[in-house]
């Protein structure tokens, strides 16, 4: 229905934060000898045993995916945010602090951001999931660089007149609206994962990262031309918006991606009368 994602590397905070750390210390962005209390991921990568078994202080890449947390010296994301990796040889962390990590990048599959951590570094591995990694930070606090805020777009629970079903009465009851065709609205949301009508739509600051939340049912069929009308990722790599939809409910299972939606609603993909924009682009 849209262009594939594409690749791109995220190095704008290891940038950012090494200019800021440098104009405090008046340091080597890279590299400040006989300072371990001012460290990048770079230093413990090149020098491992000068600051093994060593308290530590170092700024790096954050990256939570799967249960498995690193320090990297940066992240790489497909355009909508999915599929973070870390870039370069990634430092296993343990005992990470979970409030660090509110702030930071939720695109929906992982959690990053660039962080500040103190802890004792490790070196000679193996640690980690599937003892996979070389080296280790026992962390003891941590506290991110950058905070992320985002902004949240709801749809009301209130009827929506005659002829048409709330979102909310189709989440709460799918059997019984089962077989019927519906007029009803939401936020419709696609990252070529997930393709869902929702009560809202969250988002970072600068419009990246959108999230569904709250009430959703999943959603298939949405006509590409009225996509070209909402908000678009780069290279078509997310879309989302307020809309009015028409098409056939089926309720009462598991419906969509690891079938955890209650409900689905068909569209019919030529047909742009079956979905209708309620907002301009943001």
């Amino acid at each position: 229905m849209h262009d594939h994602t594409r690749r791109i590397s995220w190095m704008t905070l290891v940038l950012v934060a090494s200019a800021i750390l440098v104009a405090c210390t008046g340091g080597s962005p890279l590299s400040l000898p006989g300072s371990p209390s001012s460290l990048y991921v770079p230093d413990l990568l090149d020098r491992p045993q000068e600051f093994n078994g060593k308290d530590i202080t170092v700024s790096g890449a954050y990256l939570n995916r799967y249960g498995r947390e690193v320090l990297a010296l940066g992240v790489s994301t497909l355009d909508n945010g999915l599929d973070a990796q870390p870039l370069g040889e990634p430092i296993w962390l343990e005992g990470f602090p979970q409030e660090a990590a509110a702030e930071l990048h939720r695109p929906g599959d992982a959690v990053y951001g660039f962080v500040r951590v103190k802890g004792r570094f490790e070196t000679g591995g193996p640690f980690g999931a599937e003892n996979a990694y070389r080296h280790r930070i026992v962390v003891a606090s941590a506290e991110p660089i950058e905070r992320i805020r985002r902004r949240e777009y709801r749809i009301d629970n209130r009827p929506l007149g005659e002829g048409k079903v709330s979102l909310f009465d189709l989440v709460a009851d799918p059997a019984r609206y089962n077989g019927q065709t519906v007029t009803t609205q939401g936020y419709y949301f696609w990252n070529s994962l997930i393709y869902v009508l929702a009560e809202g739509v969250s988002t970072e600051e600068d419009g990246s990262s959108p999230q569904p939340i709250g009430k959703m049912i999943w959603m298939e069929g949405f006509p590409p031309s009225v996509s070209g009308e909402l908000n678009l990722g780069p290279n078509n790599s997310f879309v989302w918006g307020r809309v009015e939809v028409t098409g056939l409910f089926q309720g009462g299972g598991n419906f969509g991606k690891d079938g955890a939606y209650p409900g689905q609603l068909l569209l019919d993909p030529n047909n742009p009368g079956s979905a209708r924009p309620l907002d301009p682009k943001r």
